[in-house]
């Protein structure tokens, strides 16, 4: 995409695509640097919104999410955005769940930066491929069990851009992403290709957000017992699948180190407020003390 410029002289601004992570914590200390820094927001829907509060009081937000059957804007509008917005001289902030580069479309966005001579960097983030199952148990290597996995999108699942047969015969996990309306189709697929019906499989629900849920079940009957499963989503299918290691840290971890500029946390957590009173670290005290044992 090649956007004529205008008559005026063009100031230089800049686009940082940030990748946000799947949900509550799982922004990167650069990416919330960009974020303090930023004259203009554009995010997606799938972000913690609670990330835009750290964003300077002058600063323009602006949703440009896309969900399924649900656009608030096009990808050619979005990117159409990012380049005027920088040629007004500003620092535009791209902000998208997860990572930029995975099945996120950042790259695309990047290539018409490029075309347009408008500066860029890519901040990268967590991945819900990994970070996900994480979060709900599942490792997605595990010795002697699976020694490599594999990220597909979900989209496209009626067999004619995804190649079933490779994927059904590839060792270790497989891990779809945006895929929650298609797990039938994935899953008959996979066992029409040779994959075993009895295969552990997780559909995994709101990772990292509230409402978080993992539902469990073989192959052949995991789209029948996720049916009513909420979005956003991920099928996990192999042997890892059948792995629970949820945390038994009931706490939460601010309690023990503080947050990530160096505050503490004062009087104790109850899940009713779902929050602690905060104690500011005394002037003059290093950042790195807080890890320090008394």
């Amino acid at each position: 995409m090649r956007l004529e410029t205008g008559s005026g002289a063009e100031k230089r601004g800049c686009v940082l695509l940030v990748g946000a992570g799947p949900g509550r914590g799982a922004l990167t200390l650069r990416g919330l640097q960009a974020i303090r820094r930023a004259d203009v927001i554009c995010h997606d829907d799938l972000i913690d919104h609670a990330l835009l509060s750290y964003a300077p009081p002058s600063c323009e937000i602006v949703a440009v999410g896309k969900r399924h059957g649900r656009h608030s804007m096009e990808q050619q509008e979005i990117t159409r955005l990012l380049i005027c917005k920088a040629r007004e001289g500003r620092v535009v902030v791209r902000l998208k769940g997860g990572d930029s580069f995975v099945f996120g479309r950042g790259s695309e966005e990047v290539l018409a930066l490029r075309e347009n001579g408008i500066a860029y960097e890519v901040i990268p983030g967590v991945s819900s491929a990994i970070a996900v199952p994480e979060v709900l148990g599942i490792p997605v290597t595990h010795r002697g069990m699976a020694a490599a996995f594999t990220v597909v999108t979900g989209h496209g699942a009626d067999g004619r851009s995804l190649d079933y047969a490779a994927l059904a015969r590839m060792p270790g996990t497989l891990i779809f992403l945006m895929g929650m309306h298609h797990i039938g189709e994935i899953t008959r697929h996979l066992i029409m290709h040779g994959k075993a019906p009895r295969t552990p499989a997780a559909v995994l629900c709101r990772g990292m957000m509230d409402g978080a849920r993992r539902i469990d079940g073989p192959l052949e009957h995991i789209a029948a017992l996720a049916q009513d499963a909420p979005t956003p989503g991920i099928l996990l299918v192999g042997e890892v699948a059948a792995l629970h290691m949820e945390k038994t840290l009931q706490r939460p971890l601010e309690e023990f180190c503080g947050d990530v500029f160096g505050n503490r946390f004062s009087g104790k957590w109850s899940p009713q407020h779902g929050e602690l009173r905060l104690r500011k670290r005394p002037k003059g005290v290093p950042f790195y003390r807080r890890y320090r044992r008394a």
